[in-house]
């Protein structure tokens, strides 16, 4: 499907911009101006790139790159986040024969796992939409997830901006970062595990980023013109960090809750500086990164 950029592009909305860093704010802001241009605007949310990961102009021709990497071929499971510029890819994976895993809109009603040969081939696209995905895919928990031995040797994400060390700003509430914290947590991802962010060429920038221990980096960086390998991608080796959750995302976020009942005890606390981990921090590493 052909999409033609927007003729005059909004004023930029921000007005729920959710709490953030004053570095991290201003760099969203920059990309958000210049995405702007090449965006196309979400049924419900418009053009408010703090509530969602959009779709641009050219995302095709990025997914078209993406699936001609060795990681993708070989995967049999793969994580999509669920990004409107990752629809297609959802719909591609399908129809190359692989799992996809995805969550919800804010995780609020966790994971889904679409099996192609679990779906008739007429409702794949269907299934590619996050709608779509809950009425033909198959709810799973963390717990489902670990039974059935699932490994992620692959994940892809939208995201807000990034830059040329894989260090990436989504919207500002973390959910990819939960993501990964959770998957690891579980032991269906580990650092071997490649990720991907697809995102429009205005959206990568040269400059430093200033991130926080839990942030997630990826190995390739894929626009719409390029595929960009980041050597030494920065993921945590660790699971959830409870104590720096956002106000509100325990309750809100059902597979956290569950992730709580299946590691407590121990819990981990906040990493010390340098990642000097506390004992029980280490504890719970050790738990975390065990072979299910």
């Amino acid at each position: 499907m052909t999409i033609s950029a927007p003729q005059r592009p909004p004023p930029l909305q921000t007005g729920s911009t959710p709490p953030a860093s004053t570095h991290k704010s201003q760099i969203r802001e920059k990309v958000w101006e210049e995405l702007r241009h090449v965006a196309i605007p979400d049924s419900r949310f418009d053009h408010d790139y703090s509530s969602f990961i959009c779709d641009f102009v050219g995302s095709n021709d990025a997914g078209r790159h993406l699936i001609n990497l060795d990681c993708y071929m070989t995967a049999e499971t793969i994580f999509i986040a669920p990004d409107n510029c990752l629809q297609e890819l959802r719909c591609q994976a399908l129809k190359d024969g692989k799992i996809v895993i995805c969550t919800t809109y804010g995780i609020r009603r966790g994971f889904f796992l679409l099996n192609p040969k679990e779906i008739p081939e007429r409702k794949w696209e269907v299934a590619s939409y996050l709608d779509g995905m809950e009425r033909y895919g198959r709810h799973v928990t963390l717990t489902a997830i670990r039974s059935e031995g699932l490994r992620i040797p692959l994940m892809v994400t939208g995201t807000g901006a990034i830059n040329y060390k894989g260090l990436r700003f989504g919207k500002g509430h973390g959910f990819f970062d939960l993501e990964w914290g959770m998957l690891y947590s579980i032991g269906a991802v580990n650092k071997d595990t490649k990720i991907i962010a697809l995102v429009h060429e205005c959206q990568v920038l040269e400059e430093e980023f200033k991130g926080d221990q839990w942030d997630t980096g990826c190995d390739y960086v894929i626009t719409n013109k390029r595929v960009i390998t980041v050597a030494g991608a920065a993921k945590p080796g660790y699971g959830i960090i409870w104590d720096k959750l956002d106000r509100g995302m325990l309750e809100d976020i059902e597979s956290l809750r569950e992730l709580k009942n299946i590691i407590s005890p121990p819990e981990l606390k906040s990493p010390q500086e340098h990642m000097d981990f506390s004992e029980e921090a280490r504890l719970y590493m050790d738990y975390a990164s065990f072979d299910f």
